[in-house]
């Protein structure tokens, strides 16, 4: 865990589990750590991925401007396995957000008390799951490529996790819109949702 957070400051990857597959993360305050990322796993630097926070309010320091709507839907549905898809008025973090900066995904698992603390004391980190384009999602350390175990500077260890990717809704827009189904139902989420905001 003190090679994870060291690294994360110093602005290098590391590998953190989170509550559905383990995650390839860099710190979120600045583009460098986010390159270095896209870079090793070969991502698409147009292609978004998610801002990954410890709980919910350490997420809503990150995004200030947050408006009511958004603010109720991250309440109601987070922590959870859930990436949410929100607008983003100021345009912030701009090197994970890819093509479309009016809008940004968002996570906040329920870490696994190690990674918990890790991103509690390093902040929000970009987050991504530690394989390589098209793989596998890695539900152990074993599952992950060794060219991306090979490049980090710590690995968070704690065992098997679920291995189902989180479930993607995008809230950006005038109506929700599912855009991955996952580790937990769409349905039930958007029923949740509903009732926040009536």
């Amino acid at each position: 865990m003190r090679d994870a957070l060291e690294a994360l400051r110093a602005g290098e990857p590391v590998i953190l589990p989170t509550d559905t597959v383990y995650g390839l993360c860099a710190s979120a305050s600045e583009s460098g750590p986010t390159e270095r990322l896209y870079a090793l796993k070969g991502r698409d630097p147009l292609q978004p991925s998610a801002l990954l926070a410890a709980d919910v309010e350490q997420l809503l320091d990150c995004l200030p401007e947050l408006d009511a709507r958004a603010c109720l839907i991250v309440r109601a549905l987070l922590p959870g396995p859930y990436t949410l898809v929100l607008p983003n008025p100021a345009r912030r973090y701009r090197w994970l957000t890819g093509r479309t900066q009016d809008a940004i995904g968002v996570r906040v698992p329920e870490l696994p008390p190690e990674a918990e603390r890790v991103v509690a004391e390093s902040g929000c980190v970009v987050s991504t799951s530690a394989n390589l384009p098209g793989g596998p999602d890695p539900r152990r350390v074993a599952d992950i490529p060794a060219a991306l175990l090979e490049h980090v500077r710590a690995v968070v260890d704690v065992g098997e996790l679920p291995g189902t990717p989180s479930t993607v809704i995008d809230f950006s827009g005038a109506e929700p819109a599912v855009i991955r189904e996952g580790a937990a139902a769409s349905a039930d989420a958007l029923e949740r949702v509903a009732l926040a905001l009536r």
